[in-house]
């Protein structure tokens, strides 16, 4: 076998052991002094962990200096960590914490009242927000401009939510996580997940509405 080769099938291996070992596994490791254990966690959630602070929280700065002191509270309280819920549920619940926290702090959103009648949550307005939340970039410029417009509405929509609603569109929304697990991230009642974000998705929509007029 070549060295070209050798070099490959390394590379092969090292990508198959990285997916192969859960996160669970990874953290035992670090315990028992394998740094490099740590090191794959924080690749492995990094970037998600940014995305959804950022999402919250609405300033790329802010967001890095957030997502720095997320991992540093994971690294500092690692020795706490039961394994009750998973280690995903776990760093996001730590994430989205110091974002609310901070923003709660800072007084950067205007609080919006919770008693919006429910009203249905449109198709288009859901794609609106997914379009401009998620993380993948068109390289059309030609799209990239046709979008431009829905994006400013969808990013002022969003801001007019309370930090509360909106990390719970967020988790839901784009992260597509189950009610159950948001419930653990935030830390709240499963009948409060449910009814927060109804009570969201109406107030979108009637934002929605009020900027497209």
């Amino acid at each position: 076998m070549t060295e070209a080769a050798n070099i490959d099938a390394w590379r092969q291996q090292a990508l198959r052991d990285h997916f192969s070992v859960g996160d669970a596994a990874l953290v035992e490791r670090y315990r028992q002094g394998d740094s490099a254990a740590l090191e794959r966690l924080v690749v492995k959630y990094q970037n998600r962990i940014y995305n959804v602070v950022l999402k919250i929280c609405a300033d790329p700065d802010d967001a890095a200096e957030l997502t720095q002191e997320t991992f540093v509270k994971i690294i500092q309280n690692l020795h706490k960590f039961e394994g009750r819920s998973g280690f995903y549920t776990w760093a996001f619940r730590i994430a989205v914490n110091l974002t609310l926290n901070y923003c709660q702090r800072n007084a950067r959103l205007t609080v919006r009242s919770l008693d919006a009648e429910q009203e249905q949550y449109g198709s288009q307005e859901r794609q609106a927000l997914k379009d401009y939340l998620s993380d993948g970039s068109s390289p059309d410029a030609a799209v990239v401009v046709q979008r431009k417009e829905l994006y400013e509405i969808a990013t002022k929509a969003l801001m007019r939510l309370d930090e509360a609603q909106r990390a719970v569109v967020i988790l839901r929304d784009i992260e597509g996580m189950s009610y159950a697990r948001i419930a653990e991230v935030l830390d709240i009642e499963l009948g409060t997940v449910r009814s927060r974000l109804s009570r969201a998705r109406s107030r979108l929509r009637e934002v929605l509405e009020a900027i497209s007029r």
